[in-house]
């Protein structure tokens, strides 16, 4: 979502650059034009397989339930009649993870924030964003949702890198407890990650594999190793593509069950009208801000989804 703020100054975190008088000019215009711009995507989504459009979205960088009340109730989202889950997170900036999801495809039977305690990299307490954990049906079958953010590669890549690899390991942990007692589960993980599909965190923590022949019970199976060894990205980083944002899950996904949904495909979405069209950027997401320049933008990140279907 790229920092979707209220313009409301909240005293408990550090927003007020997203207030009218902060460095970002964060007005009521600019935001209505953020969230109708939002709209516009999420309403889009998943149409070029089924017009229904998404079921399940997992989101990151909003700042409280407010903007996703908002969001949910924008001229281009109102009739999907989307649901919330969200959970304040402890995070200093205020930004927090959710899921939107339609009753229609998605039955919510619990849900839980998860802390994710970290230690930065000068040996201090860190706070971040929680993991949403949330379980639901799809079908007749039980699926366990965890929504990331994992921390940011601010201040180096190797120097940040141990606190994504604790993010994973606490959602490797979640996956092996819930697993080892709901076998027939699926542990679906998506988010921004701030790694890639080859980093340690995927590859040896999570154990996320490209490569169905290689897949085992225990792994996890991430269709965006392909796109990214090919070199697709979700994201501009170090005026490189990067692909940090991912949906991974448990291999019985796979399984065509008669009468159960089953991984069809995934997808990044990115469409010309999300992209910048000029300059040192060209053909990458068009922001929201280029530098505290309002851009009219859309995000940072293009979104990414996978297809489950069921056949008649």
């Amino acid at each position: 979502m790229e920092n979707l703020f209220d313009t409301v100054d909240d005293s408990l975190t550090f927003d007020e650059e997203f207030t009218p008088t902060g460095l970002k000019v964060w007005t009521e215009e600019k935001y209505q034009d953020k969230i109708n711009r939002l709209g516009t995507v999420i309403r889009d989504l998943g149409k070029d397989v089924t017009p229904d459009g998404v079921g399940i979205l997992g989101v990151s960088e909003i700042e409280n339930i407010k903007v996703l009340e908002d969001l949910v109730r924008s001229k281009n989202l109102a009739e999907k009649n989307y649901k919330i889950v969200h959970y304040d997170s402890p995070d200093a900036r205020g930004v927090d993870v959710g899921l939107l999801y339609r009753e229609k495809f998605f039955t919510v039977l619990s849900s839980q924030s998860v802390r994710v305690d970290l230690i930065d990299e000068y040996g201090k307490p860190k706070k971040t964003r929680d993991i949403l954990l949330v379980k639901g049906l799809i079908g007749d079958k039980k699926y366990y949702v965890s929504v990331n953010h994992w921390p940011s590669r601010r201040g180096g890549e190797k120097l940040t890198e141990k606190q994504r690899n604790q993010a994973a390991r606490i959602n490797r942990q979640l996956a092996d407890s819930i697993l080892n007692i709901e076998p027939d589960a699926t542990y679906l993980m998506m988010g921004d990650l701030n790694d890639n599909p080859s980093d340690y965190s995927m590859t040896k923590i999570i154990q996320a594999k490209k490569d169905l022949k290689e897949l085992t019970s225990h792994d996890f199976y991430n269709p965006f190793y392909k796109n990214y060894s090919t070199g697709e990205g979700t994201l501009a980083h170090d005026d490189a593509w990067g692909l940090f944002d991912q949906i991974v899950f448990t291999p019985n996904a796979l399984q065509k069950n008669p009468g159960s949904f089953y991984y069809y495909k995934n997808q990044i979405y990115r469409k010309d009208f999300m992209m910048e069209t000029s300059g040192h950027y060209r053909n990458f997401p068009k922001r929201t801000f280029s530098g505290d320049i309002y851009n009219y933008g859309y995000s940072d990140h293009f979104p990414v989804l996978i297809y489950l279907i069921r056949p008649d």
